[in-house]
């Protein structure tokens, strides 16, 4: 039998309640419960916490250009579960979505009036160039009365209209699906017309490739009547914004008939005929036949919504949740397009899903429990399986072991004994320029009697539209390793659990359009079963790798707040004080940390995918005391960077200054 220590507050500085958990004091977000809570929203009220830490990145096909879109609604028993804590939990078995390059636009969906998405799904959609829209909803009668009172006048429904995209704004999100679930007064549906081209308008005026969707519920008399296609009942609304989600129970005459409806000419692509995994209602297909009411969508020239995919980690065993959500979205992948990232290098990933059972940093295990925090997910890759006569192979994320984060990416497979051939896998579709010189590292763990090889497919610029590819095998290259392992600053016990394969790369002026990994038998010709963990790719701009590194600067320490709680062991029979404190910092910076802290012995607290961070619980000994709180930055590249350029602050408490009796 365990006890639950009930802490104490004994002092308590500035923090604002809503935005942090009442137990812990972990930054928490939700949403906005009434137009009152809207209207009276200010950005000093933000949650800065939620504040995304990610810009949206770009893609080819970009979301303007590609023809049949597909849009994610994440409905999961009605919202902020696990995701609400910002900087993470150590749930055992979250839900997690990791196909962002076969989707467009993730729209995070509750039914809370306005549904604000947790800052670690817009840093992981953006990071893959996914557009993230929240959720204004309005709901049966309750929801009536909220329409009549916006919906009044041009006043009333820009005063809404503005908070929405002030909303969107300052946390860093890229638009709205508006969703009206109750009938409308003549006036109020007289003026929703209005209220959403003006909102889509100053959408694009304030926040760059934003959107606003219309879900198909309303129709022009007022009436809550679902169409479950774009017609003359429901158009006026279409035309006032960028799209429409149409509701779930069509048939393919509503596709037909939309295909040459006059209002659709121009605009299928901003059509979202929406799909519901659960198959709930008169429905083509759902479930693991999503597939089948896609594939007629498709047909049709449509964008698609798919709602509630969730389905896989609600209805089926959560021990085969990876097993489950691979399976679902490989059956749909015949139907969805394929996106390509775009930025400049470096290209990493590390493969991380955003949790795990265990924390690893360059593949030493640093904290060992499970773990979930989305802000912490790496590029991802292609998952899929092939079969090819007797031959096999599979790709997917194992948290087994990793180099950096919660997993790597597993590779198993079977070479028969007729086969001569490397087994390939394609790994990654990319649209990157490449530098003169780049520096390709590839870390993994392989089984015995296959050799491993990274393979790199490009373009020449000026052949854009007529690709040419080539293909570079990486090989061992001393001078670099050396290098690497230099820059590094670390010995090859970081790297004796991995092999270590680096090369240059002297093709400059084109574009790297794929990587993937060749897996051939090392040795006679028989069946060869192989399996090799992936722990990392990288792709360095070589002139880039000497760039002196920054100071970080400013790290202060507010929002204090002091707890007494159970001590560290059962037999412990005094109270352990807490402290919970906010850091933020910046970086980088031409200024460096105060000189005068000398540096210490250190122990890990937790790692920030953003700032601020928020220390939680932390154990600290009794008054009086010193503590030091040091913020190390990490560069993607993995690279460590010196101790003098980490940011470092003092925090010193007595028995009068935590309140004590």
């Amino acid at each position: 039998i365990w006890t639950q220590p009930v802490p104490h507050v004994f002092h308590c500085v500035s923090v604002t309640v809503q935005h942090y958990d009442p137990d812990t004091t972990e930054p928490v977000i939700c949403g906005l419960q009434t137009l009152e809570e809207l209207l009276s929203w200010k950005r000093s009220d933000a949650n800065p916490f939620n504040v995304a830490s990610v810009p949206l990145a770009p893609r080819e096909p970009s979301l303007a250009s590609t023809p049949r879109k597909t849009l994610v609604s994440h409905d999961m028993m009605g919202g902020y579960l696990d995701d609400r804590f910002l900087q993470g939990s150590d749930s055992e078995a979250p839900y997690v979505f990791y196909h962002w390059n076969c989707i467009d636009i993730f729209n995070y969906f509750s039914h809370i009036l306005v549904t604000i998405p947790p800052a670690g799904w817009t840093n992981a959609a953006h990071k893959h160039g996914v557009a993230v829209i929240g959720t204004f909803i309005t709901e049966w009668t309750a929801g009536g009365l909220m329409c009549e009172d916006f919906l009044k006048g041009e006043e009333s429904y820009r005063a809404v209209a503005d908070k929405l995209v002030q909303i969107s704004h300052c946390y860093g999100f890229d638009g709205w699906l508006i969703n009206i679930e109750n009938t409308l007064t003549e006036v109020a549906v007289k003026n929703m017309p209005l209220f959403l081209r003006y909102l889509t308008d100053q959408m694009h005026e304030r926040v760059s490739g934003s959107l606003v969707l219309w879900y198909d519920s309303v129709v022009d008399n007022g009436q809550l009547r679902w169409q479950n296609e774009l017609n003359q009942s429901n158009r006026i609304f279409f035309e006032a914004c960028d799209g429409l989600f149409t509701n779930y129970n069509w048939k393919e005459t509503s596709l037909e008939f939309m295909s040459d409806y006059s209002a659709a000419q121009g605009r299928q692509a901003d059509i979202y005929v929406g799909v519901d995994v659960f198959a709930r209602g008169d429905v083509v297909a759902g479930k693991f036949e999503t597939n089948k009411a896609l594939e007629i969508i498709r047909k049709h020239n449509f964008s698609t919504a798919i709602f509630a995919p969730g389905w896989v980690y609600e209805t089926q065993d959560k021990t085969e949740f990876r097993h489950n959500q691979d399976r679902f979205w490989a059956l749909l992948s015949d139907h969805l397009y394929i996106h390509r990232p775009v930025s400049p290098l470096p290209f990493i990933s590390s493969f991380c899903q955003g949790f795990g059972k265990a924390v690893y940093w360059r593949g030493q295990r640093e904290r060992k429990g499970n773990w979930f925090n989305l802000s912490a997910q790496h590029i991802q890759p292609l998952y899929h399986t092939s079969v090819e006569n007797r031959g096999w192979m599979r790709s997917r994320g194992c948290p087994e072991d990793a180099w950096d984060g919660g997993c790597s990416l597993l590779m198993e497979g079977l070479i028969p004994q007729n086969q001569t051939a490397p087994v390939c896998a394609k790994m990654f579709s990319l649209h990157v320029p490449l530098p003169s010189t780049s520096l390709l590292v590839l870390i993994y763990k392989a089984s015995a009697g296959i050799r491993v090889s990274l393979q790199l497919k490009t373009t020449d610029a000026i052949y854009t539209f007529m690709p040419v590819y080539s293909h570079y095998p990486l090989t061992v290259t001393t001078e670099l390793l050396d290098s690497i392992a230099e820059l590094c600053k670390s010995s090859c016990m970081c790297l004796c659990r991995s092999v270590l394969r680096c090369s240059r790369l002297e093709e400059g002026g084109c574009i790297l359009r794929e990587v993937g990994v060749s897996i051939q038998r090392d040795g006679e010709p028989q069946d060869t079963a192989f399996s090799c963990r992936i722990g990392e790719i990288m792709v360095l701009d070589a002139a880039h790798l000497q760039t002196p590194p920054q100071l970080l600067q400013g790290l202060c320490i507010y929002d204090v707040v002091w707890l007494r709680g159970a001590g560290p062991s059962a037999e412990s029979s005094s109270p352990c004080l807490h402290l919970n404190a906010t850091l933020r910092w910046d970086y980088p910076s031409e200024l460096g940390p105060d000189p005068r802290t000398p540096p210490g012995q250190l122990v890990l607290v937790a790692r920030a995918y953003s700032n601020p961070f928020r220390v939680t619980e932390l154990a600290v000994p009794d008054p009086p005391g010193l503590l030091e709180l040091v913020v190390e930055p990490v560069l993607t590249k993995g690279f460590l960077i010196p101790e003098n350029h980490w940011g470092r602050r003092s925090l010193s408490y007595s028995e009068e200054q935590l309140g004590h009796k």
